[in-house]
């Protein structure tokens, strides 16, 4: 079994308790079974058990997925349950919305408030001409409002508002009203403490309930958790919901192919019931709804800002440790990193997708 994951190993020249940062320190023996009959799920429930160890968790990951070891060691049965479940079933109905809330979002708001800048902005932050996280998340917040075209005295709908970031940036520094909807309970109970004195409207409710005209739609790493069954009607209630000539810009990670599901270990760990969507499946969904005004990628920012997010878990986990575990931090240390690995492997990636309601007249001017 050591023999047949080193033979795998060796192709992404990850040594078995080798010497370099990227090389795994194995704790218990029966983890080379265990991967070989669980794949990616018990990789990584195997490293939350304490199996398996390694000093740069991103580096490793880095490693792994460009050498695409992730499609030669997996678990079949629990890929093909995965498919014909999400096949046969919405998993992201209206009945499931608030789920991903309760399951990840509520954790607790002192987690997010050590990890993420000051903006509490979950997402990836516009490294472009930043040097800290501030200051990218403050330029990714400045970014999005250029590209809306947002002016004093226009209505703008924040689909996914996280604690408030972006509604309250955009309040402030541009003058305008603002709606932020969240499935998340104890979001929009902080989201509107930030927010108190601005023009803005903090509601727990799903997008599909939604029905008010607004000058600007945006969602900001939360077409993630909307799901290809559902991603035609999402752009259809942003279309009914958005005045003409109006403008949505659509901020979120994305895959290389179509898939109906993701990583299994994600799935049950992190982010339950997600997937990522590809620009085929962005663009089947746009179609005939909205004129593509621009495509902006740069994923490779997602990579500093999950370093950085990490950095800032384990130095403040020692205020919350009592509250979380061990095995918690072991996960969510490999949350962070994997996905970082993974944004430096470009297998995931983060776009800004500007869509008009009828087409800018004159043409769009992209910004960056």
């Amino acid at each position: 079994m050591k023999q047949k994951i080193q033979q795998i190993f060796d192709l992404a020249d990850v040594k078995i308790n080798g010497n370099r940062p990227w090389d795994i320190q194995v704790e218990n023996e029966k983890l080379y079974s265990r991967i070989l009959s669980g794949g990616s799920l018990a990789l990584g429930e195997s490293y939350m058990d304490g199996w398996w160890d390694c000093k740069k968790l991103d580096q490793f990951f880095d490693k792994i997925l460009s050498a695409d070891l992730d499609k030669k060691v997996r678990d079949y049965s629990a890929l093909v349950f995965t498919f014909l479940k999400a096949k046969l079933t919405n998993l992201q109905s209206v009945k499931r919305a608030f789920r991903i809330g309760e399951h990840h979002y509520d954790i607790g708001n002192d987690l997010y408030e050590i990890m993420l800048d000051k903006n509490m902005a979950y997402t990836c932050g516009y490294w472009k001409d930043a040097k800290t996280l501030d200051e990218a998340q403050d330029a990714k917040l400045d970014l999005i409002c250029k590209k809306l075209k947002l002016k004093s005295g226009m209505k703008v709908l924040d689909v996914g508002c996280g604690w408030g970031g972006f509604v309250r940036f955009a309040a402030k520094k541009y003058g305008v009203t603002c709606v932020g909807i969240t499935v998340s309970r104890e979001q929009a109970k902080l989201a509107k403490k930030r927010c108190k004195g601005l023009p803005v409207e903090i509601r727990l409710q799903d997008y599909r309930k939604v029905d008010e005209k607004f000058d600007a739609i945006v969602s900001v790493g939360m077409f993630e958790h909307v799901g290809c069954k559902n991603y035609k009607t999402f752009m259809q209630v942003v279309e009914k919901n958005l005045k003409p000539g109006g403008l949505q810009m659509l901020h979120t990670i994305a895959g290389n192919k179509s898939v109906r599901a993701t990583d299994p270990w994600i799935s049950k760990y992190i982010f339950p019931n997600s997937m990522l969507p590809s620009a085929k499946q962005i663009s089947s969904a746009i179609e005939g709804l909205f004129v593509l005004e621009d495509w902006h990628s740069f994923g490779v920012d997602y990579d500093k800002t999950l370093m950085i997010w990490y950095n800032n878990f384990v130095d403040g986990w020692d205020q919350i440790k009592d509250k979380y575990g061990e095995r918690f931090f072991r996960m969510w240390s490999y949350y962070l990193l994997s996905c970082s690995g993974s944004f430096r492997a470009r297998k995931n990636q983060l776009w800004q997708i500007v869509l008009s309601k009828g087409g800018v007249r004159g043409g769009y001017k992209s910004i960056r």
